[in-house]
């Protein structure tokens, strides 16, 4: 399936909101869209049209393309990244991650500024137009990430390399305000400690820290507070579909701050055997 084809995946007419969050997780607005994204000579050309509801005015962007930029890549199932393929001194750094699952589509968009601190986080849930019956997902908590949490891993590199194709496992256990993640990989197992607050996971201290938000429509962000200089760091998305069904795509970039390689992850939540 072509790069082209999974985009075609996301065909249709999507109503949405965009909700602009602080770093901290606090809502600062919310906007109604309709996304519109319509095949033209036969799908060879794509039209998207992206409505806003801004200040009871209705603001209206349109675009048209036939190839797809460098920065973009779609996965099997219509999932996409978007976003700075090197980090700049001085400029605005930043990534969208979408997912779509049925008649739904959750993106994530994580900026920062040109001082390389999170400024600005935006959830955009939506759904198909005219699809009727779908509840409103819950906020993600904590509780319904404990456990243990089998995945299958595809691995992209912009070099164009052949994808890695694996599978993880990755054990969450809590005591209190401790949390302790266990992710298991093929040649690795990585252990890390952090600690809960009201409304995020935080990893680390200090310039180091990594924070986990979560989020409405079971939608989790994480990243760095700062961006490291000369160190490696990745940002990530992550969306509980159902109870035990999660998908997280993960954006890593090397210590010179370059793209280093995609992620996309699919996890089953493992029941306890009695």
């Amino acid at each position: 399936m072509s790069q082209w084809d999974r985009l075609l995946l996301n065909l249709g007419v999507w109503e949405g909101t965009f909700a602009r969050r602080s770093p901290s997780g606090q809502l600062q607005s919310s906007i109604p869209s309709v996304v519109t994204l319509e095949g033209l000579n036969q799908n060879q050309t794509m039209r998207q049209v992206i409505q806003k509801l801004e200040d009871g005015e209705t603001r209206e962007q349109v675009l048209e393309y036939s190839a797809l930029s460098r920065g973009v890549y779609f996965f099997e199932t219509g999932a996409f990244s978007q976003g700075s393929l090197q980090r700049g001194p001085f400029s605005v750094f930043g990534a969208e991650l979408g997912f779509i699952h049925g008649d739904r589509r959750l993106r994530l968009v994580q900026m920062f500024d040109p001082q390389a601190q999170l400024s600005q986080i935006t959830l955009i849930q939506e759904q198909r137009q005219g699809v009727a019956g779908l509840s409103p997902q819950p906020p993600l908590t904590v509780n319904a990430l404990i456990g243990t949490w089998q995945g299958e891993a595809t691995t992209h590199y912009p070099d164009l390399r052949s994808p890695d194709h694996y599978s993880t496992m990755l054990q969450l256990e809590r005591q209190g305000d401790s949390l302790t993640q266990s992710l298991l990989l093929p040649h690795q197992t990585i252990t890390s400690q952090a600690r809960i607050t009201a409304s995020a996971i935080r990893f680390g201290d200090g310039e180091a820290m990594v924070q986990v938000l979560l989020l409405p429509g079971g939608a989790s962000s994480t990243t760095p507070l700062s961006l490291p200089k000369h160190q490696a760091f990745f940002l990530e998305a992550g969306w509980l579909i159902s109870p035990t069904f999660r998908q997280r795509m993960i954006r890593r970039y090397d210590d010179s701050g370059a793209l280093e390689s995609l992620t996309f992850v699919a996890e089953q939540k493992q029941t306890e055997s009695r």
